[in-house]
């Protein structure tokens, strides 16, 4: 699963302020990095990057680069031109090639006096690395109208590098693999969607060939994409934070020895074709219990990846079970095979976001007592079945009887995969899967994360600092200040709440906005594109487009481009406060209903009430009964501001704000 939720690494970042002395075996881990390589034999080779069908960017020199035996001759031909260099003493070599302009496709062949490697079907365009959590890893092919985007991805100069999820302690120079791919219907359903409409986008308005590195993985912080010096950590601390993390995994696997015994590595409720544990007539009276929805992680499984299975049952009458059922069982991460009364009805694999929905036949069915079976296999991060209570039932004759309760549970095989903890080490997740990219030119970057940092509003604070030192820090690596670095601010999500208040989503948000003091930034609003039951909205088609408008504002200076409105200053006359607004383009007007809404107003007790609020050019008028003295003004201030309705005539909705400080 593309986990939800990751390590608190800012608690673990304040437990390392008196760091341990690490031990020899992690001294010698963390000096590995700044030992002198050894000069060995080696055959010749290129960076992953170098591959068929890639994208350069353009109007820059780009170097190439790669490994051979130190001292062997290296010539590189490039559409007929040549280049000579050698490997130097550590085992490397480079060739800057001089800017081009957009255009391909063009060849490349390096050689060395033992062997040739050739990369074909180059393009020459801008190139976006894409990055972030699930939001930005989620699949086109998951996409609300993904089915149709595939289909029509007929345009070969939209190309992905899909950079694999991987990690390391120490920065690594070289990735773990990946490979580029051309956007049509075989390959196109595996690209980032939110990358995919962006590019989309881009070569309608630029027509240059795009490339989109994808370096994401779900329910991942901030901290692990950041370098060890934007984190203030030292070698100590590093070292610290290995040993903690090594002591965590020992007591993951103790804990799950005390509630397993023996961890089984195969399952026996599945072999040989059979399925014994999903025989309606099976005694589960020894097998365990378990709240469904829940992650098993939750129930008392931390830690564990592999298979188990679930178990309940249903009554039906005659007739019901004469015309069929529909049968949902919610969420279930990532895989499932599903019986009723040992027949199998449905099964899905890797679909870890997609609610299972079965229509049961009457031949499976029977009058009184129905048992299903639930096989589930969690390849990493949560496991289980989870999500929302309501997508749990028996559909029969129109009406759905509710399936959430307690279900029993057995464990088939454990595959303890601690790998996917990794990724909320702080810096793990950069030394093994950015480093490795910083040599390579690029236009910008787009960055679609921060919901793992707004659980606590300590750490929806935290990032108005971590975020701006990391877009500071991935520009410094990349050799370029004003590298363009473009985000999503995170949408609404989560139940409507009836009354103001707080919000850590709210105040993540305004982390993420303070960013824009930053030169060459630039933010698309979603605030209207999220869905309340799902940290995962479909809609990526409008994310990538408003990226997209931002980008040609911010990286390819196209003037009069729209922009959503932003805040400027309030004032306040008698029990009314003006707030003055910058559209972003067009004018301000309201979507939806007659009434503006969204707004909140407090006086000097700081309690906010639902206000009142007009649009009066580009400034909003905002009011209440309820406070004679207003002092500060919010809007669209809370996880899922429902009913927030200013945009400005272009489309583009309000950015979320406040006035105050609180």
């Amino acid at each position: 699963m593309r986990a939800l939720h990751a390590v608190p690494t800012l608690a673990l970042l304040g437990a390392l302020a008196v760091p341990a002395s690490p031990t020899p075996a992690v001294r010698r881990r963390l000096t590995l990095g700044r030992e002198r390589p050894v000069a060995v034999a080696s055959p010749l080779r290129i960076s992953r990057l170098f591959g068929d069908g890639m994208v350069i960017q353009r109007g820059i020199r780009v170097p190439v680069w790669g490994r051979g035996s130190p001292g062997a001759a290296v010539q590189l031909t490039f559409d007929g031109r040549r280049y000579a260099t050698s490997v130097d003493s550590s085992g490397g070599w480079v060739v800057t090639l001089p800017a081009m302009g957009a255009g391909g496709p063009h060849a490349m062949t390096v050689s060395s006096e033992s062997s040739s490697l050739t990369v074909s079907d180059i393009l020459v365009g801008d190139v976006w690395i894409c990055s972030g959590q699930s939001n930005m890893e989620f699949a086109l092919a998951d996409a609300s109208n993904g089915a149709s985007a595939i289909a029509a991805a007929h345009d070969s100069a939209i190309r992905e590098f899909k950079v694999p999820r991987s990690w390391a302690m120490t920065p690594d120079p070289e990735l773990a693999g990946g490979s580029w791919h051309s956007a049509d219907p075989a390959h196109a359903g595996s690209f980032t969607a939110v990358g995919y409409f962006f590019a989309r986008e881009l070569r309608q308005r630029e027509h240059v060939p795009i490339g989109l590195i994808n370096a994401t993985w779900g329910g991942t912080r901030i901290e692990s994409w950041m370098r060890a010096g934007a984190l203030h950590l030292d070698s100590a601390a590093l070292a610290a934070l290995i040993e903690r993390d090594r002591a965590d995994e020992e007591k993951i696997l103790a804990g799950l020895r005390e509630r397993i015994g023996v961890l089984p590595d195969s399952d026996a409720g599945f072999a040989g074709g059979a399925a014994p544990w999903a025989d309606p007539s099976l005694d589960d009276a020894r097998w365990g219990a378990i709240p469904v929805p829940a992650l098993w992680e939750s129930a008392g499984y931390e830690g564990m990846d592999g298979i188990a299975w679930y178990r309940t049952s249903f009554e039906l009458t005659a007739d019901e079970a004469r015309r069929g059922v529909r049968l949902g069982l919610g969420m279930i991460d990532d895989s499932d095979i599903s019986w009723v009364n040992g027949v199998q009805v449905g099964r899905m694999t890797s679909q870890w976001n997609v609610a299972r929905r079965y229509d049961v036949p009457p031949n499976a069915l029977r009058a009184g007592r129905n048992v299903i079976a639930v096989r589930v296999e969690d390849t990493g991060g949560g496991g289980g079945i989870y999500g929302d209570s309501a997508l749990l039932y028996v559909e029969t004759n129109g009406a759905r009887r509710p399936l959430a309760g307690s279900w029993k549970f057995r464990v088939g095989a454990v595959s303890v995969s601690l790998e996917s903890r990794k990724s909320g080490l702080p810096t793990a997740l950069y030394n093994k899967m950015v480093n490795p990219l910083v040599r390579f030119p690029v236009k910008g970057v787009i960055w679609y994360q921060g919901e793992a940092n707004a659980d606590q509003m300590s750490d929806a604070v935290a990032y108005r600092t971590l975020f701006p030192a990391m877009i500071t820090d991935w520009r410094a690596a990349f050799g370029n200040a004003r590298m363009p670095f473009l985000w999503v601010q995170l949408p609404n999500y989560m139940a409507p709440v009836a009354e103001p208040g707080e919000s850590n989503w709210a105040t993540l948000r305004e982390s993420q906005h303070a960013a824009l003091a930053l030169p060459a930034t630039g933010e698309a609003v979603t605030i209207d594109l999220g869905e309340a039951n799902d940290i995962h909205p479909k809609n990526k088609q409008d994310v990538g487009s408003r990226l997209a408008i931002v980008a040609s504002r911010v990286a390819y200076g196209r003037t009069g481009t729209a922009a959503s409105p932003k805040f400027r200053r309030m004032t306040r006359r008698a029990s009314r406060v003006i707030i003055e607004m910058a559209p972003g383009g067009g004018s301000l007007t309201l979507r939806g209903d007659s009434t503006l809404a969204g707004f909140a107003i407090a006086g000097a007790d700081h309690r906010f009430v639902r206000a009142q609020a007009m649009i009066d050019g580009d400034r909003v008028v905002v009011w209440s009964p309820e406070v004679a003295e207003p002092v500060a003004v919010r809007y669209a201030w809370a996880d899922n501001p429902a009913g927030a309705n200013l945009y400005n005539s272009r489309g583009l909705p309000a950015t979320p704000f406040r006035t105050d400080a609180w």
